[in-house]
Order: C-alpha cells, then structure tokens, then sequence
C-alpha cells in the first residue's frame, strides 16, 4: 500500500525526535537503525504482542487481537484493556499502514517464522512508514536468546535475564525429557485444530514445533511439509494416532460423542487432551514464549512421571513470573480443565 506523502513525512518527523537511532542486525539479517530504548512498540502479529507483553508490557500500544473476558481476567486489568490494533502478519492481516501510523509507534517488532515472504514484507513496511522493522526468530530453541537480545534493545536486561534463565531452563530439561525416550517409543501425535478437528500443522511447520520438542512424532508430516493445512478425516483414520491434541474447546466438548471421531482408536482409549488456553495457548495460538509453559505440561501427557515438576505449581509460577499475574486456585482449575496432567 503506497503511503501519502504527508503521512510518510509525519512519521518520519516523530522518529526522529527521538533519542539518536543505534544500528541494530535483526535475525533476517537486516540491518536496521532503532531508536534507543524505544519506548513506543507496533507488535505485527500475535506472537511478537505476547513476547513484547511478557517482557515489556508498558511499551506495547496495543493487541493484534484484544484478550476476550475469560483470559483478561488472567492479566492485569490495565494490560488487558489495551486496544486492538489488528496484525499486518499472519494469516489474514486486519491492520494497514494507516493503522500503524495512528498508534505513533517508534519501532514495529515481529516475531515467528524467518522465510523470504516475512522479511519482503518488513521491508515493504518500513520503506512506506518509515518506520524501522525488527525480525526475531521465533524457534523454541530461541527462546532465552530472543529475550535477551530484546531486552537489551529496550534496556530491560534485569527482567530479560529472569525471563531467560526460566526459558534456559525449560529449553535444557525438555530437551533432556525427549533424549531420553527411544525413538520407537516416541508416541504419534495428530494436532486437531478448528471446531471440527480437521486442521492441523504439517511437518515443519511453526504450529506443532512442539511436538518435536517434548519427543512426539507428528502424524500429519506424512502429508508432507508446510504450515496450516486442511486434512480429511480419512487420512486421520489412516495415520491412527496415539494421541489427539487440541486447543479448541468445542471440539474438546464433542470429540467423543462425535461418531466418526468416537472410532479412532485415541479417542476410544481416552487420549485425547485439551491445551489450556487462558490468558494464551500452550502450545501454540500463538506460537510464542506461551509455549515455555506448554512444553512442560506436553510432556507429562506423553509420558506422565518422567517429566519433572507438577503442572498446577508450574502454572502458578509461570503466570506470575511471565504474565504478571498469579492465577487463584479456580482459575487454575478452569484453565487446566481436559489438560490431562
């Protein structure tokens, strides 16, 4: 979208009122010239909001997507109230450049997968706003680093190490769960996401990263590589997974009477587990830092007593530390209601 010139030249005036920009090398390997400590962030995607959030909530100006009732009430009222502002990156994009330019930001962060088609369209972004664009890489394995790197950028170092030495220590023990199990007993997974459980992530994509992390095999990579895909219930039937995952509530409330679903050997042995999803998803919706959390609790359901810790005392310590919030018992309940650990 080409930008008018008067906007443009708005834009390019508030940027450098600012303190002198420093050169900074995202994980595209862009170079970009930030302000110091920029205090005004545009979070493209859903993603980049939670890790801008669990880091440096006063300097988001907004959500791609506003917390509905239920997981505000798992976040401080002031954050949760903050207003939507729509995403420029992911699967259909709700903001423009207009939108950007309204919010004042003096830097745009995102944060996901790193291909050619993200960083053409920072790059478009930037050019038209005049705005610098950062990328971070949103592998799990990434996860301390990233919130180092940002930290430094926005001069909050003290929470960033704190946040980082619990991802540190996530990404070790989880890495350590997984090496442990053969890989002839690693079970087979089949992620259902949407209503009717039949979307799910395909082999590489950001979406079940985490299967591999906590030592599952995704039965849906027989599909091939990519991202979101749509699948038949019939390739489901032929892949028999060991266990069903999902996020979707309805689909958790109607999987077992479901009759076709009732038939899968996963649903009739009673493996099917719901990812909690208050304030944000474990496992992915989005694909974020909410996922340190995730991979914890995933690996007690794949193989229960071997993964260490217990998941209501993890819960609690993750809500506080990251979300800046302890949930009360109820909440607790509520939000690992169907999680299975």
């Amino acid at each position: 979208m080409k930008l008018p010139a008067g906007l443009l030249a708005g834009a390019a005036f508030a940027w450098s009122a600012h303190a002198a920009p420093v050169a900074f090398t995202d994980d595209a390997g862009r170079q970009v010239r930030i302000p110091a400590a920029p205090q005004r962030i545009y979070a493209a995607g859903h993603p980049a909001s939670i890790l801008l959030y669990v880091l440096a909530p006063d300097r988001l100006l907004g959500w791609t997507r506003r917390p509905g009732a239920q997981a505000a009430a798992f976040m401080p009222e002031r954050y949760a109230g903050l207003p939507e502002l729509g995403r420029l990156t992911g699967r259909g994009d709700t903001a423009n450049v207009e939108t950007v330019l309204a919010a004042a930001p003096d830097l745009i962060l995102d944060y996901g997968t790193i291909a050619p088609t993200y960083v053409s369209l920072a790059d478009r972004v930037q050019q038209q706003t005049g705005l610098p664009v950062a990328l971070f890489d949103g592998r799990f394995e990434t996860i301390p680093a990233t919130l180092r790197r940002l930290g430094s950028i926005l001069g909050v170092e003290d929470r960033a190490g704190r946040l980082a030495a619990y991802a540190e220590r996530v990404v070790t023990e989880a890495g350590a769960t997984a090496a442990a199990v053969p890989e002839a007993a690693r079970p087979r997974v089949y992620y259902a996401r949407g209503a009717d459980g039949l979307e799910t992530g395909l082999d590489g994509s950001i979406n079940v990263e985490l299967l591999e992390v906590a030592g599952a095999r995704n039965v849906a990579a027989a599909a091939g590589r990519g991202g979101i895909a749509a699948v038949s219930f019939e390739q489901i039937l032929s892949w028999d997974p060991d266990i069903v995952l999902t996020i979707d509530r309805a689909f958790f409330g109607s999987v077992r009477s479901d009759p076709r679903w009732a038939g899968l050997r996963a649903v009739r042995e009673g493996r099917v587990y719901r990812s909690p999803d208050l304030p944000f998803g474990w496992f992915d919706q989005p694909p974020s830092v909410n996922r340190l959390i995730g991979v914890r609790w995933l690996q007690r359901v794949l193989y229960p007593g071997a993964a260490p810790g217990d998941v209501r005392r993890d819960a609690a310590e993750f809500h506080a530390l990251f979300y800046h919030q302890e949930p009360s018992a109820a909440q607790l309940d509520r939000l690992l209601e169907g999680a299975g650990a």
